[in-house]
């Protein structure tokens, strides 16, 4: 079946947009008639996204940026190219960059912790301001953020502390950027994916994904494209009158 066209002009920039979840938020809005701006620190990754992105729809144009989420000179820099592109700020952001770092608390090394929240946090404090602030200036009538966070900031996950500690961050920055926001007409949601089939799933032991799927009422990992399904929807104006919310696409793991 073919994706509605609720995206049609829109412009939207997802960092994260060489891989895994980053990569289907690409493909999905670009399917739905979106502008893509593929950001990801690795721009090899970004150019194979670029190239699996359909440009089915008149002034579709997608384009590709490298960007260190963790850096605020960077995430600026970025900002003001797609500008400078596109001639007006990216109405949609999806927040996608993302890392781990897993080690026991006994054990992890304190670089270890830093960085995550440095990509995983930080990273996502910065995109939202620097859209947030490009989209106010130009009087943009509205524009929509969806940052990404985890099932595992909710619950929490053995040898993941830095990640669950990032990711439980991201949920409340975004609930905050949508009381503050809202007046500029930008609305902020979250996504909770729970174990999704991307490349940083693919480290994990098979033994233990075995064991994950068992906790998962629907019995199985997710994909990609599933959590992309929900990004979509906080992306349109089918959820116009949603802001604030974490919407969790976790195959039920962790009900209640």
């Amino acid at each position: 079946m073919a994706a509605p066209l609720r995206l049609l002009s829109r412009l939207t920039v997802v960092t994260g947009g060489g891989s895994g979840i980053g990569r289907a938020v690409c493909q999905r809005f670009a399917a739905e008639g979106a502008s893509v701006v593929v950001a990801d620190v690795n721009e090899d990754s970004a150019n194979e996204t670029l190239q699996s992105l359909p440009r089915d729809y008149r002034g579709q144009k997608h384009s590709v940026v490298g960007v260190e989420v963790s850096s605020k000179e960077s995430v600026e820099r970025m900002v003001t190219t797609i500008q400078r592109g596109y001639f007006q700020p990216p109405s949609v952001c999806v927040s996608a960059a993302g890392i781990t770092r897993d080690e026991f608390l006994l054990k992890m090394e304190e670089g270890d912790f830093d960085r995550v929240v440095q990509v995983n946090l930080k990273g996502t404090f910065l995109l939202t301001q620097a859209v947030s602030r490009a989209l106010v200036a130009s009087g943009s009538p509205k524009g929509s953020i969806i940052t990404v966070g985890s099932i595992v900031g909710k619950v929490g996950n053995i040898g993941q502390v830095n990640y669950s500690a990032s990711k439980a961050g991201v949920e409340g920055l975004t609930r905050t950027a949508a009381k503050e926001l809202s007046r500029f007409g930008i609305r902020c949601n979250c996504v909770l994916p729970g174990f999704i089939t991307t490349p940083m799933t693919e480290k994990v032991p098979e033994k233990v994904i075995n064991m994950i799927t068992s906790m998962i009422p629907l019995g199985r990992l997710g994909q990609p494209a599933e959590v992309a399904d929900a990004c979509a929807f906080l992306a349109s104006d089918d959820s116009r009158y949603i802001t604030g919310v974490s919407i969790e696409v976790t195959g039920g793991l962790f009900i209640g």
